[in-house]
Formats: C-alpha cells, sequence, structure tokens
C-alpha cells in the first residue's frame, strides 16, 4: 500500500470518533463473567467458616485461612508455612515490601534510607508498575538485558556480588511481562544460588502468571525458594501471586512467599498496619479454585487464545513486509512483545493514540519510561472483544506502515 493509501485509511480511523484499548492487561469481561460461580461459594452463615474453625467474617488471621495457603502453596511449589495471604493486589505487597526495607531495614541491616545511594537491578524490556515502584523511593535503576531463557545472569552477578549497593531485582519469571519469556531451569538454579554482597539483597519474584498457560504445552518453571533453601539464600527471595487474572481483578486474593527468618520479620510490620485482609474472599476462592483451577485456566484460554493468534495473524505480515519488525509467540500470560525498527516506537503509539487506539506508552517497558532504541512496544490484547481487537489490530498495521514510510 502507497503512503497516500495508508493515510486516507489512517484519516479515516481518526475521523470515526472510535475509542480502541490495547493499553493493559486487563481481563475482559467475558473472563470476568466465568466466575460468577464466586458468588454462590458462600449462601449462608454456616458457610462462613474455615476448615480450622475461623469465622471469616471477623477480624484476625493475620496470615490468611489455611485453605487459601494451601492453594497459593500448590501454585507457587512451596510449603504453606511460607505463605501469608492478603487482598486482591499483589502489587500492594511488593510496593510493601520495598516500602518496609526502606524505612526499617531488613534482616536487622539498617534502612535502605540511610543507606546513601542504592540501586536496583531491572530486566528490560520489563513491568512499568514494578519500576515505579523503585523510582517513588528514589533507587537507581539498572537494565539488565532480557534474553531467550531470562535475564543475563552474568551481568546480573556481575552487580549483585560485588556491589553491596546493589539491593535487588525485579523478576517476572514465567510469561515475563512483556517478553513472554520463562525463566530455564538454568537461570532459576543461578538465582538460588546467588550470593550477593548485600545481606538485604532481595529477588521480587512476581509470579503473576504462574498457571495462565494458552495451550497443551505451557512453559515449566522450576520452584525456586526449595533451590534457595538448599542453598542457604532462601531470606534473599519474596514471592508473589494473585488471582487477578484468575478470578476478578478488583475482589481476588494474593499472596507473598518467604523463608521463615523473612515472614517473621514481615509479619512483625504487617501486624501493626493490619488487623487482617478479607477472609470471605480467601473462602470463596479456595473453595472454587481448589477443586476446579485447572477447569477455570482452560476456561479463559478458550477466551484469550483466539485473541493472541489473531495477533500473530497480523505481526506475521508485518514482519515479513517491515525489516526490523519483530514479536514474540508466548505459550500463556497476558502480553506480546513487539520490537519495531529503531526509532519508530513512540511515533507508531502516538499515531495510534491519535487515531483512537490506546496502547501502553512507548518506553514503559524500560526505567524512567526511557528505551534507548525507542523501539519496544507492548500489546495487550485481553481487554477488547474480538471484533475490537481486529479494528485495532488493522489501525496499528496502518500506524506502523505509516511510520516506517517516513
Amino acid at each position: 500500500m502507497q503512503k497516500s493509501e495508508l493515510l486516507a485509511e489512517y484519516r479515516k480511523y481518526k475521523d470515526s470518533g472510535k475509542k480502541l484499548d490495547m493499553s493493559r492487561g486487563k481481563p475482559s469481561s467475558e473472563q470476568l463473567d466465568n466466575m460468577t460461580s464466586l458468588l454462590t461459594e458462600i449462601s449462608d452463615i454456616d458457610g462462613c467458616f474455615s476448615e480450622n474453625g475461623i469465622d471469616c467474617r471477623n477480624y484476625g488471621c493475620l496470615e490468611g485461612i489455611p485453605e487459601a495457603k494451601r492453594l497459593f502453596a500448590a501454585i507457587l511449589g512451596v510449603r504453606e508455612s511460607n505463605v501469608i495471604v492478603c487482598g486482591n493486589s499483589s502489587l500492594n505487597i511488593m510496593f510493601d515490601t520495598v516500602s518496609g526495607a526502606y524505612t526499617f531495614g531488613l534482616h536487622g541491616c539498617e534502612p535502605w534510607s540511610r543507606q546513601g545511594k542504592i540501586k536496583f537491578l531491572c530486566p528490560v524490556p520489563g513491568y512499568d508498575r514494578h519500576f515505579a515502584i523503585t523510582k517513588l523511593f528514589g533507587i537507581e535503576m539498572i537494565n539488565i538485558p532480557v534474553l531467550g531463557d531470562g535475564p543475563d545472569m552474568e551481568l546480573v552477578r556481575s552487580y549483585a556480588e560485588n556491589d553491596p549497593s546493589v539491593k535487588g531485582i525485579w523478576c517476572v519469571p514465567k510469561y515475563s511481562n512483556p517478553t513472554g519469556v520463562t525463566y530455564s531451569d538454568r537461570v532459576v538454579r543461578e538465582f538460588a544460588a546467588l550470593r550477593p554482597a548485600a545481606e538485604d539483597f532481595i529477588v521480587m519474584w512476581d509470579d503473576a502468571y504462574a498457571v495462565h498457560d494458552l495451550n497443551d504445552t505451557p512453559d515449566q518453571l522450576l520452584p525456586v525458594l526449595p533451590l534457595a533453601e538448599q542453598n542457604g539464600t532462601a531470606d534473599h527471595f519474596y514471592l508473589y501471586t494473585s488471582t487477578s487474572k484468575i478470578s476478578w481483578s478488583g475482589a481476588g486474593i494474593s499472596c507473598v512467599a518467604m523463608s521463615e527468618n523473612s515472614k517473621a520479620e514481615f509479619l512483625e510490620i504487617m501486624k501493626v498496619k493490619t488487623i487482617g485482609f478479607d477472609k470471605l474472599a480467601m473462602l470463596r476462592h479456595a473453595r472454587l479454585l481448589c477443586r476446579s483451577l485447572g477447569d477455570v485456566m482452560k476456561m479463559h484460554a478458550s477466551v484469550i487464545r483466539p485473541k493472541f493468534e489473531l495477533c500473530f495473524k497480523y505481526f506475521e505480515r508485518l514482519a515479513a513486509d517491515i525489516e526490523g519488525f519483530t514479536y514474540s509467540r508466548p505459550n500463556g500470560g497476558y502480553f506480546i512483545n513487539v520490537n519495531v525498527p529503531a526509532g519508530k516506537a513512540k511515533l507508531i503509539v502516538k499515531l495510534a493514540n491519535d487515531a483512537g487506539l490506546k496502547l501502553t506508552p512507548a518506553g514503559a517497558t524500560y526505567p524512567y519510561g526511557v528505551d534507548p532504541a525507542d523501539s519496544n512496544i507492548r500489546i495487550a490484547p485481553t481487554f477488547p472483544t474480538l471484533a475490537e481487537l481486529e479494528e485495532a489490530l488493522v489501525l496499528f498495521d496502518i500506524c506502523v506502515r505509516l511510520a516506517c514510510a517516513e
């Protein structure tokens, strides 16, 4: 298609006034509707008690009810005793972890706020909300390239094991946001064997997509905490997951899992700020998902898979026509990682936004919003309907071709 034809098609979309959204990895309404049975998991007073007799309508049970601890322990590959169950947001727990380290210190060390300049390792492209937390606390962020099987571990070791001002690393170990990469067994074992120079170094292991497979040949992630225990490094690991994209994002449950030492320290702060989270939400989720998690995730996959396949169809054509256009084909998760010719990402996103298609801002997948090559775009296909997604992809195709024709 000639540039004049592309411009004409682009103007049609711009003049139509339509609003399309592929900016965030939200579940679609169809997925939320799939979980309506949660409403009937508790139907009377007798159903409000956990298996150990706790009245889930009341205060208390700071670590969460046993059914919910068991659910998350199975998902993360840890012991129930490692798990603390919290509210709907694992991001909230991650913030609290960093805030606690910054304000009160970890493992008997001085608070980060009193240690001068400190740093954090950030696999890129990565999750913008992770980077927002460390930015808020004024922590210097260091880019670590994500390779085909996880972060560049040689670089991770070089920083973590030689510089005590490096205090941690962000990780999305399965179906990484946005690359879709799952850490290989080698990478997981190297993380477990890491010997950081800082005693208060933390591995923020955000296993958000632990059960979010799209097909019958899913990626397999080695459980890291048991390996860290064998290596004597477990105090460095904080594992997170939630039901945000399993049930209802605004009304789910989340957890953090850690060593017994770290857990005791975490609870000392937690017991001051809360008397406990929503145990009725824990009870509903545990009752439904302990018996049917596999079926629930297959139901979600049947909604999401066609959306990914539609993206692949459009991206395959772009890759064939435009040198430097590449894309990921993940086996799960919520995102597709797109790379466009260098210097074109911001222009493509602006063209799309101006025509009514909202995308994740170019650069958001890098600390400080700065993509050195200006080439990375995160595609989030789950929220629109299939028809809306196709319209969005047609417009995205036009924007890519138009930008690359400049």
